[in-house]
């Protein structure tokens, strides 16, 4: 007889997209109630004269079709297009305490917010209160400290262009430049490491580039459920033939083989098109190792190549032309053996060097990579290698090769394009100074880790959150609720409720603003706002549905209001006018930026406009004017992994989430159905300790001597095919074990993809 699996554990064959796919679009759109409205709705999804999906930053084709969604950008949509509310007649019969203990699912599945709210600690209830004063009260307490820098300003990366300027705007004429971002959180290893190797912390490649490439490397990402529209673009490379590299601990289904629904082919016949051509299932934390090895195969052909009178495979007049470095890295690499190399990515050589084969006959390259990258002690690193690797063979600043960051939120690397950074350069002062007439301070201020930190130790007393769940995001989330909880002020700026809201501070404002499908009406008429793709092209986004309630103001108008009742008339700043026509916001951005000559002008152009990326063009805006190899010591990914008893967690999303928002408990592609209280593991690391598939564990944590253990109990073990020494647990559920001193020292990125653990049978 079979054995029997876990409850809601099964085993899924099918291929990602497809059918599946589109059942899960039909029951999202029913649950949400908003079945004819949300049909519409996704039609002008990446639409030219429609909005941009709130869900990845996947960019638009010049040419779209009718259907420019997919299964997890139809959740995001309908998710925010509800017909479910969560007005004052809600929060009137749920206590804060009561909806303490809702899952994070339920409470964004409350409904959209209609009202602001403040909290009444007496009646532990949300209460409603008219906007002046909550303009009025936020003003108060903001101008009530005794140094702006002991205020907190957080941007979730949804945030459009214009509201992250005006953010920035009102929060550096305030006196502070503590900017607390999502990008801290992800992909800020890349806005680090990336200006050091190659002069930008951006992707240099556009979508038209991957229809010249002739191999794509991808590591450490899961494009089916993060960002399934590039699935599209994976899908008609694999169909030209084009060699799909994969290195990810995790065989992520869509990886493997994907049917396109717009194909009526494979539709019909059910069948799929295979994506990656190998698949290395690399040890979790062992990326450095792995392109280490491929840096040190590559070379290896190289001297082999010349050694039997050929030119070599390196790309000689490139690296002599336009970079500095390569014999530290070379030396590097040399040093560092296979045995080591082996050992730590937990691939064979041969596997190793079969993939550096295909880098080296592929005259184009595109390497793409996600948080399974950036989210490491050594994420920093791990990204300059990878520029490393294509600078090997010209593979930068071509068409049809180059860098691909694959980013999260819709316009996450939009909001640091127009000044949301804790560290403001001088061409930002500069601009500031030449549009607004005064110049900002040039101090550092707070990034997310720095931002609880104050929070935490009480140094920081206010906390205004433009989006985002900021406190469930974060690691260590003892310590972080509990900071939390001490502060004087704490401003949610929301489309839906989260569990963020409900860490109420001295005083406490939750602020229902207007989504990205929602119409947005100012004074000269309905309003268009502007967002940037991963790969740098800016378009309009216009919402077109009657909004959740008529008292909802957009995430503009709410930033203007706080400025001006917090400002005054200080500098002199036309709140009202800006925000009456979103141009005056852009020709602003226009005139602190540049880059955005002809804003609104070229905002309006079907497909929008790409914003210049100099390492596009092999222009490098780094210290020296070269592109820069840069050596990253060693292989380990943490001292912390010092018993041999100890596996690396990585923190995975599912296939019915996005970031912290829950759509569901089904993970359909790995399947899981209707939970979330599993760890997945190799099947000899659960024999090691003396464990089987299906029971209870404990996991713990490692940290340094001096901290608190950080440990989950009743967790379910899945065996699952995953290398060995590593196991996988949901974000955020698993930030319980991350310690919030967990994180590369370079950039601030937590280390959620590398946490140093030990598994054991449960004991509570």
């Amino acid at each position: 007889m079979k054995d029997r699996r876990p409850d809601g554990i099964e085993q899924y064959d099918h291929p990602a997209g497809g059918w599946d796919a589109l059942k899960a679009v039909a029951k999202t759109l029913a649950h949400q109630q908003v079945v004819a409205q949300g049909t519409m709705t996704l039609l002008k999804a990446n639409q030219p004269n429609g909005f941009d999906c709130p869900g990845c930053a996947w960019p638009d084709p010049k040419h779209t079709s009718s259907f420019e969604f997919c299964e997890n950008g139809a959740k995001a949509v309908t998710w925010e297009s509800t017909a479910k509310r969560a007005g004052p007649e809600f929060f009137a019969r749920h206590k804060v305490s009561d909806l303490w203990n809702w899952t994070d699912h339920q409470l964004e599945d409350a409904g959209r917010l209609c009202f602001p709210m403040r909290y009444n600690a007496e009646e532990d209830r949300y209460e409603p209160i008219e906007w002046s004063a909550a303009f009025k009260l936020i003003a108060d307490e903001l101008n009530k400290l005794d140094n702006p820098s002991r205020a907190e300003f957080y941007t979730s990366g949804r945030a459009s262009n214009e509201a992250a300027f005006l953010y920035q705007l009102f929060v550096r004429a305030y006196g502070t430049n503590n900017f607390p971002d999502c990008s801290n959180m992800c992909h800020e290893a890349t806005s680090v490491g990336l200006p050091k190797s190659i002069g930008v912390g951006k992707g240099t490649v556009t979508l038209e580039d991957f229809d010249y490439a002739d191999a794509i490397f991808s590591f450490g990402h899961n494009p089916g459920t993060n960002h399934p529209r590039m699935m599209t673009t994976l899908h008609n490379a694999s169909r030209r033939g084009v060699p799909i590299i994969v290195f990810n601990p995790l065989k992520e289904r869509a990886l493997e083989r994907f049917a396109a629904p717009q194909d009526p082919i494979e539709m019909v016949t059910l069948s799929s098109t295979p994506i990656a051509s190998a698949y290395h299932q690399v040890r979790t934390g062992g990326d450095l190792a792995a392109l280490k090895g491929l840096m040190k195969a590559v070379l290896e052909r190289d001297a082999a190549d010349i050694a039997a009178g050929g030119s070599g495979v390196l790309d000689r007049a490139f690296i002599e032309e336009h970079t500095v470095g390569l014999d530290a890295v070379r030396a590097d690499v040399e040093a560092t053996n296979w045995d080591q190399i082996v050992a730590v990515s937990g691939l064979t050589k041969d596997a190793i060097e079969g993939a550096a084969d295909v880098y080296v006959k592929a005259k184009n390259v595109i390497v793409c990579y996600g948080m399974g990258i950036t989210q490491h002690t050594n994420g920093t690193g791990n990204v300059q290698q990878i520029a490393n690797l294509l600078m090997l063979r010209g593979n930068m600043g071509r068409q049809g090769a180059g860098i691909a960051p694959i980013r999260g939120h819709s316009n996450v690397q939009g909001d640091r394009t127009v000044g949301i950074t804790e560290i403001p350069n001088k061409a930002l002062l500069d601009g500031m100074e030449r549009a607004f007439g005064f110049r900002p301070s040039g101090d550092k201020g707070h990034n997310a880790i720095e931002a609880v930190e104050a929070i935490i130790a009480g140094e920081s007393k206010a906390l205004i959150c433009l989006g985002g769940n900021l406190a469930v995001a974060m690691s260590d989330p003892d310590a972080t609720f509990g900071g939390m909880r001490k502060l004087d002020l704490a401003v949610h700026i929301a489309t839906k409720l989260n569990r963020s809201h409900l860490l109420t501070a001295k005083t406490s404002l939750v602020l229902p603003c207007l989504g990205r499908t929602d119409l947005d009406t100012q004074a000269s008429g309905p309003q268009a706002v502007t967002v940037e793709d991963s790969m740098s092209m800016v378009h309009a986004s216009r919402g077109f549905l009657k909004p959740p309630s008529d008292v909802l103001k957009s995430e503009p108008a709410i930033i203007a209001n706080i400025a001006k009742a917090t400002l005054g008339d200080r500098h002199g700043i036309d709140w009202d006018g800006l925000i009456a026509n979103y141009d005056r916001i852009r020709d602003k951005i226009e005139e602190v930026f540049p880059d955005f000559h002809e804003f609104s002008k070229r905002a309006r152009v079907r497909g929008g406009f790409r914003l210049d990326v100099a390492a596009s063009f092999r222009r490098w805006n780094t210290e020296n004017g070269k592109a820069n190899f840069l050596v990253a010591p060693g292989l380990d990914e943490d001292v912390l992994i010092k018993n041999p008893d100890a596996l690396v967690l990585t923190t995975i999303r599912s296939h019915d989430q996005y970031n912290t928002t829950i759509y569901g408990l089904d993970d359909r592609y790995r399947g899981v159905f209707g939970r979330r209280d599993v760890i997945f593991m190799n099947k000899d690391d659960l024999a090691r300790r003396g464990l089987k598939d299906g029971d209870r564990i404990d996991i713990r944590g490692l940290v340094g001597a001096d901290e608190a253990a950080h440990l989950v109990r009743g967790f379910t073990a899945v065996e699952y095919n995953i290398p060995k020494g590593s196991v996988a647990g949901y974000y955020p559920e698993m930030n319980a074990v991350v310690s919030l001193h967990h994180y590369d020292r370079l950039s601030g990125t937590p280390s959620y993809k590398g946490v140093p653990v030990m598994v054991a049978a449960s004991n509570g």
